[in-house]
């Protein structure tokens, strides 16, 4: 009697575990997919090197070309370059790409691509 109670406890106990896991998985997409999101600031001291000539490929229906950008690699303490890429078109609003600014107290901060109305 003993030995079946703890099984129905362990088996309770897992499908409890794996189904708030699932909860996990699922709602991470969700609030992606209605635009909420978790914005990151990144100040370094290093300016980002001029931007890298891309050349633009020919329009693709439907997209929005996001030119490439330097993005700070803390691993590696400098700058890599991040290539361009097509971007799902949203009507009524238009892309902002990624890019640098200089605060006010010399770092550089980074800000990520975003849609704009």
């Amino acid at each position: 009697m003993e030995s079946t109670m703890n099984r129905k406890s362990s088996a309770l106990i897992l499908c409890a575990g794996l189904a708030l896991a699932c909860v996990g998985f699922v709602a991470t997409p969700a609030a992606q997919a209605q635009g909420i999101g978790v914005g990151v600031s990144v100040g370094i001291g290093v300016p980002p090197p001029p931007p890298r000539y891309e050349p633009v490929p020919a329009p693709r229906f439907g997209y929005v070309w996001a030119p490439g950008y330097w993005m700070w690699s803390p691993r590696m303490h400098r700058h890599v370059w991040v290539g361009g890429r097509w971007v799902r078109g949203r009507p009524g609003w238009r892309y902002l790409p990624p890019h640098w600014d200089r605060g006010p107290h010399g770092n550089w901060h980074f800000s990520d691509g975003y849609w704009a109305r």
